[in-house]
């Protein structure tokens, strides 16, 4: 639930007073031009963001997994694909055990989704923007998550692995997951989130997909 969620950057506005609620189980397409506030309120769901005015409240048991837009991997870093991938299940280890052999496999399952299974010795930076996209939505698969926060998930990446993405989020949204994911592509949007809200800094609409484009159409 947002309440007059309001974010500053020094003086600059990003987000003003938007309020409304992500209805669990839904699936929405958060769009707007750039400079709209759309990253900056997922940022502040995830809690990444300390909110200037307003709250932002959901359930306290509530698993939530976060996808930034820009993934910050030092390409030079020694870590796995697998060594990746099992980062999404530290709620389950802790930060300092070592990963037994349930996370390994729960792992291995993962990969096999998103097409890895021959890439999980590979280092990351050997990764192409795709597969690395891929490794990445398996880790957000390894958190369990009752809700899902996509930054521009298909940014820089293929024609096949948005399909194989989409359909995986497509996946979240029937197991009763809430999806909220920043796009710009509307077709995509129309075709595949039965919800939008449109950003302008302020909340210009949020509805069902069509009627949240039309609003946006006639501003």
């Amino acid at each position: 639930m947002l309440r007059n969620v309001t974010v500053r950057y020094g003086r600059r506005l990003a987000l003003d007073s938007v309020s409304g609620e992500f209805a669990p189980g839904s699936l929405t397409a958060v769009v707007g031009a750039n400079g709209a506030g759309k990253s900056t309120l997922l940022a502040a769901i995830a809690g990444t963001v300390r909110p200037t005015g307003g709250s932002i409240e959901r359930a306290p048991a509530q698993r939530l997994a976060y996808l930034p837009q820009r993934a910050f991997l030092d390409a030079d870093f020694p870590l796995t694909v697998a060594e990746l991938i099992m980062l999404g299940g530290w709620q389950e280890i802790g930060a300092f055990h070592a990963p037994g052999s349930v996370l390994r496999a729960k792992a291995i399952a993962a990969a096999a989704t998103v097409g890895l299974t021959q890439r999980l010795r590979r280092r990351v930076g050997e990764l192409s923007a795709g597969e690395l996209q891929r490794a990445l939505f398996a880790r957000l698969m390894m958190q369990d998550a009752a809700v899902v926060l996509l930054d521009e998930p298909f940014a820089a990446v293929d024609a096949a692995t948005t399909s194989m993405l989409l359909d995986l989020i497509g996946q979240w949204h029937c197991e009763g997951r809430t999806v909220v994911a920043v796009l710009h592509d509307l077709d995509l949007v129309r075709a595949r989130f039965p919800s939008t809200l449109v950003l302008a800094q302020r909340c210009i609409a949020w509805d069902a997909t069509e009627l949240a484009l039309r609003e946006m159409a006639v501003r």
